[in-house]
Formats: structure tokens, sequence, C-alpha cells
């Protein structure tokens, strides 16, 4: 199969582009190579005849249309989107832009291209999203966001998404575009850019800098690692039901301070500080983010009976993983350090 997949110099993006590459699909990666995007991050499969790259912003009409009209792929694999919450709240334009409009632009070029090639029932437009469309849960165990879940998006980013979800349903019922959704729970493991919660941790413990958490650090969230995440997004794109959206979950969840503490075991472990005390020590609690969803945690019944899909990865093994790979590969996020906003404290104009 040829995949067209935006976004593919991210985090998500390219554990996806590496992993369909790995299973034999030719890999078309459109990345408009903003601040967050890093093509180190695909650079094991660069050189695959498999594998290649377009730049183009998915805000440009004209140049997706372009894409998409020389590839042709067989699917289109939506993860181009600003992501980071603080930012939303600093800048909410660019993310109406870019999730919206954007994924508008990408609807119309992949509507276009499925009805030049007669309209094929196995063309897929697969647009992955955030169980932040939900909003926040109440701290009962029994209480997690469904498909059916209604939405009730808290932020700038997560009504950008959720309103190119609502675009996507429309797409499928008003013109019969094959759609599949994804909605998911927060992502961690390598390459996970310098500005989220798990590498700010190990990056500023490693620093000897104080380790932030908003709050109290009672917010919880449902963790899941990336490559579970990309096998997930595979396997809806070549099983999932048309017209059907899947939550995908990581059945891991923990309060920030949680997280943040297990982190800190680990590193006491794997690299201990040099006056022997714990990297506990240098957490200290910050004013809260505008906003803060107090709990988000997904029901995977749907995914894990239609499709068989579970998670392989245990947070536990995958954070020790993730500050591994942190370890192991200062050469990539080292540089990283020095783009736009990271290592600053922003989102508080609210």
């Amino acid at each position: 199969m040829k995949l067209l997949v935006t976004g593919g110099a991210g985090f998500i993006g390219s554990a996806v582009v590496r992993q369909a590459v790995a299973q034999g699909h030719e890999v078309v990666n459109l990345d408009a190579l903003t601040y967050a995007a890093c093509l180190d991050n695909v650079a094991s499969v660069a050189d695959s005849p498999l594998y290649s790259f377009e730049q183009a912003d998915i805000r440009d009409a004209a140049a997706v249309e372009a894409c998409l009209a020389r590839h042709a792929p067989d699917a289109v694999m939506h993860l181009a989107a600003e992501s980071h919450v603080d930012r939303s709240i600093d800048g909410p334009g660019v993310f109406i832009e870019t999730n919206v409009m954007g994924t508008y632009n990408l609807l119309q070029s992949a509507r276009a291209l499925w009805e030049r090639k007669g309209r094929p029932e196995s063309f897929r437009f697969h647009h992955i999203s955030t169980d932040e469309v939900f909003g926040s849960l109440p701290a009962d165990p029994e209480v997690q966001f469904t498909e059916d879940t209604p939405y009730d998006p808290r932020s700038p980013y997560s009504a950008s998404k959720a309103s190119s979800d609502h675009l996507v349903r429309a797409w499928h019922e008003t013109y019969g575009l094959p759609v599949v959704l994804t909605n998911c729970s927060n992502n961690y493991g390598p390459y996970h850019f310098p500005e989220k919660l798990i590498p700010v941790i190990i990056l500023n413990a490693l620093a000897g800098k104080s380790l932030p958490i908003y709050g109290d650090g009672s917010n919880v969230r449902d963790w899941l690692y990336v490559e579970d995440h990309a096998d997930a997004l595979l396997t809806v794109l070549g099983r999932g039901a048309v017209g059907r959206s899947y939550n995908i979950g990581g059945e891991n969840e923990r309060s920030n301070l949680e997280l943040v503490e297990t982190l800190c075991a680990i590193l006491d472990r794997l690299r201990p500080r040099a006056d022997g005390a714990s990297y506990t020590a240098q957490i200290t609690f910050v004013t809260d983010r505008p906003g803060h969803d107090a709990r988000y945690a997904i029901d995977p019944t749907r995914i894990r009976t239609e499709l068989g899909w579970r998670p392989s990865v245990t947070i536990e093994e995958g954070l020790e993983r993730t500050v591994r790979w942190y370890l192991d590969n200062e050469a990539w996020w080292r540089p990283l350090q020095s783009r736009d906003g990271v290592g600053t404290r922003i989102g508080t104009k609210a």
C-alpha cells in the first residue's frame, strides 16, 4: 500500500513512518518542518526505496493538491497538527489555521484524488486525533472516554482538533469519502520533542534544573508508548471499519506527580546525582495551566474486541526505555533545546 503521512517528521508521525516502511509500505512523508519537526526522526528509513519526503504546509491548499496528485497514494494518514496546549493558549490562531483549515485542504484534495481514481472502496483517509476533544473526566476510575462520549473541548488546541474531527465525519457522510478516525491518549517515547512533560522532566533533571509540575500534580493521564500507538494506527488503517472511530489508550493511568516520581526513580538508578540525593529533590510545583483538564482515561473496548489490538508496553517498561533513549541520544535532543519557546514557561497569558 502507498501511504501519504502528514506530519511524518514529528513525534508520532515519524513512528508511523518508521513502522510503515518496516512493514513494506511505500511512504510519502509530507511535512512543513515547523519548530517541532526533525528529519533525524526518520533518518533510519531515509535511504529506503520505499520512502520519499515532500516539504509542504497543509495550510497551502495548492501544495497539498499538487502533492496528492503527484503521488496518488492509496491512503492518507493525517497526523500533521499543532499540538502543544500551552502554545495554543498564547497563540490560538495557528492552531485554527493548521488543524482546521489544513484538515479541510487535505480532505478536499483527498476527495478529488479518490474521485479521479474512480471512488475505490479500498481508499482510506485516516484522521488521527486526541482524547482531549472529550474534555475532562472525574476521578472515578469507572468513568472513561468511549467513542460515544460527547465532545467537550476546553483549550484552543482541543477545540481545533474537535473541529477537524467533525470535518472528517462530514466529508464521509456528505461525499462518501472512506474515512477512519482515531483518538489517542498521551503519547511518550523516543524522539519526543523537548517541550512536553516527560522529556522536560528527564532533561531538566540531568541539567540540575527544577522539575516543574503544574498545580498539585494530581492531574491524571493515560500514557501510550508511541511505538504501540503507531502499531495501532496501522492496524486501524488496514482493518478498521469505514466511517468508524477507535479510541486508542495505553491502559496506564498515572497522576503527573506519580509519573515524575517514577522518572526520578529510574534516573536515580541509571544516572545518579553526584551528591547522592534523589532527583525528587528538584521537584517544584508551579502555577497551574489555565483550563487544565483533571483526568483523561480511555476505554479501549472497541479496538480490542473488533481489531484484537492491545498495547504491548507497560508504563514501567516504556518509561525506562524512554529514559535510556534520552541518555543515549544527546546529539538528537541538544540542538532542539535552542528552538523557539523550548525551555521557557508558556501558556500563561490567559
